[in-house]
This record gives C-alpha cells, sequence and structure tokens, in this order.
C-alpha cells in the first residue's frame, strides 16, 4: 500500500466503487478522510483506505453498511497490517458474490476495476474508465487497464462458464466511453480510415478501441462494426475510396486471408492494409498486408498515412 495520502478520486478507483459511494460512507458512517492540510481537500491516508478495504468486503459478502462499518471503525488507527489482515479473515474470500477477476500485473486501478465488475456496478467501472481515458488517453488505458480486466472475465469464463452477465455489463460501459471520447474529438476532414471486423467475426471492442484512439489522434475513419461480409466489406471500399483498411480478427475461425486478397484486388486499392487482432497468422496474410502489433501501432500507421496525404496534397 501506498504511503502517500490519496483523493477520494484515487481511492473510489482503487476500492471500485463510486466516488458517491465513499461520501456516503463518509457522511453516514464517518469512514472519511482524516488527513487535512489548510488550504486542500481533505484526504485519505493509508489507514483510512484500509478501513474502507474492510467496508467494501463485507458489504459485498452482504452484511449491512452499518454493521460493516461498526466493523471498519473498530479497527486499530495505528496498524495498517492489522487492518489487512481482517479483511482476509475466512469468508471474505469473494468479491461482490462471486470469483474474483484475475487482472495479472496491473495495477490497484484495474483490481478496483474488477472488484467493480464483479458487483455488477455501472456506475464505478463508468467513472474509472472516463477518468483514465482522461487522463491516460485510449492506447494507455487500453493496454493497461482495460485489456487485462476484459482478458481476466475471459479467462474466468473459460474456467467456470459465468461471468456472461460482467462481461456484457463492462463491454457496454467500454463501449459507452469510448464513443463519448470520439463525440468529444470527431475530426474534421473526409474519414480516410475504413475500420471493419471479418467476416462472422463478432468482437467488436478492440476496433471501438482503435476508432476512439484515432479519433483522439485528429484522424477521422468510417466504422463498419462487426460481422461484415466480403462482398459488403469490398463494396465500402470501392464507394468510399479509403486510404487504409483495417480489418479486425479475434479468432482464427474469422481470419480467411481471402478476405484480405479481396480488397487488394479492388480497383480503388487502399494504400494500406491492416490485419488487427490476434486471429490473422503472419505466415498467411497476403503480400502488402500489415499486421500491426497492438493498438498503439495501429494508430500510428494510420496517422502516417494521413500525414503522408495531408504532405502530398499541399505540394
Amino acid at each position: 500500500m501506498a504511503d502517500e495520502a490519496l483523493s477520494a478520486g484515487a481511492v473510489a478507483r482503487r476500492l471500485g466503487v463510486a466516488v458517491t459511494t465513499l461520501r456516503t460512507w463518509h457522511q453516514r458512517y464517518g469512514l472519511g478522510p482524516s488527513e487535512h492540510v489548510p488550504g486542500h481537500h481533505r484526504r485519505y491516508t493509508p489507514a483510512d483506505l484500509a478501513r474502507l478495504e474492510i467496508m467494501r468486503r463485507l458489504t459485498a459478502e452482504g452484511v449491512t453498511p452499518a454493521e460493516a462499518a461498526r466493523w471498519a471503525r473498530q479497527a486499530p488507527a495505528g496498524s495498517t497490517g492489522d487492518l489487512a489482515a481482517m479483511t482476509t479473515r475466512p469468508g471474505l474470500t469473494r468479491d461482490g458474490g462471486g470469483l474474483t477477476i484475475p487482472v495479472g500485473r496491473a495495477g490497484p486501478v484495474a483490481r478496483g476495476l474488477a472488484r467493480a465488475a464483479m458487483r455488477l456496478d455501472s456506475v464505478a467501472i463508468g467513472e474509472t474508465i472516463a477518468h483514465a481515458l482522461a487522463t491516460d488517453g485510449v492506447v494507455a488505458t487500453w493496454d493497461g487497464l482495460l485489456r487485462p480486466v476484459l482478458t481476466g472475465i475471459g479467462e474466468r469464463h473459460v474456467t467456470t462458464g459465468g461471468l456472461i452477465e460482467v462481461e456484457h455489463l463492462v463491454s457496454r460501459c467500454v463501449s459507452e466511453a469510448f464513443a463519448a471520447v470520439a463525440r468529444a474529438h470527431a475530426p474534421a476532414g473526409p474519414p480516410r480510415i475504413l475500420l471493419s471486423c471479418a467476416d462472422e467475426e463478432q468482437h467488436s471492442l478492440p476496433l471501438e478501441a482503435l476508432a476512439a484512439a484515432l479519433a483522439e489522434a485528429g484522424v477521422a475513419y468510417r466504422m463498419l462494426g462487426s460481422r461484415v461480409p466480403v462482398a459488403a466489406l469490398v463494396e465500402a471500399v470501392t464507394r468510399t475510396g479509403p486510404a487504409a483498411v483495417v480489418v479486425w480478427s479475434q479468432t482464427r475461425a474469422t481470419a480467411d486471408p481471402g478476405q484480405l486478397s479481396a480488397l487488394l484486388a479492388v480497383p480503388r486499392r487502399p494504400l494500406l492494409v491492416l490485419a488487427a487482432g490476434p486471429g490473422w497468422r503472419a505466415d498467411t496474410l497476403p503480400a502488402g498486408v500489415v499486421r500491426p502489433v497492438g493498438l498503439g501501432e495501429a494508430v500510428s500507421l494510420a496517422v502516417a498515412v494521413r500525414d503522408s496525404l495531408d504532405q502530398s496534397t499541399t505540394d
């Protein structure tokens, strides 16, 4: 646990609760920040955070807030080790009534988001994602926060068959957050990048992340979305003449290289065709197709195409 005092927003993201929940716990149960510097907002100390962790764990197990707060207030003020031990007593090993979501080496904000996901707390999920996007941008938020949590949900689903409701809620919150970024930036000029999922590919969230990142970078795009048949994709390219086309495939089952070959055969052939996603195999891609490694590289390639076109029009 960090030694520094934390703001309410930082504590909320670590715990995976909404800031309004922290305010309620402060006002009703006296579990507020204890550090006060004149002229500044009060901040939460490590001991405050540990007590709130007790509160969060107990309420997640179904204990009434008043009773959970009584336990939290009884925790000794001077020993964060004792406080941490209380949060792992027998019977408090679950989060939100289900198994926890593994997030690997991701930081405390990702663990907080995973906790909020298990509680189906859409307010806390939305606040956490929005803050990360505003602070770190789309690429860093996707790589460091969202992808670890989404991967963890997928791993739990594979092993348990559950968490479908968690995956649906988190995906909706992520989509809404990315859409808000795209609306806020709304790049000017004609769309030069066409984004599409492969035929029968239903996993569009990574493509939405790319769309938001492109908007953030000032690159205009068109989004076709999930499950785009080859004929429809070719027709879209023929009609709009994009400079670059990104085709996303999540699984090998949807990564038919013939889709890419069809794009390369279009009379108004794009300058760049990107095969994005883990479904594609590099050794099966047609010559001339680029397979970006990660979201950041896909954005960089799109920006390079945009800049090249801008330069050619000014020469």
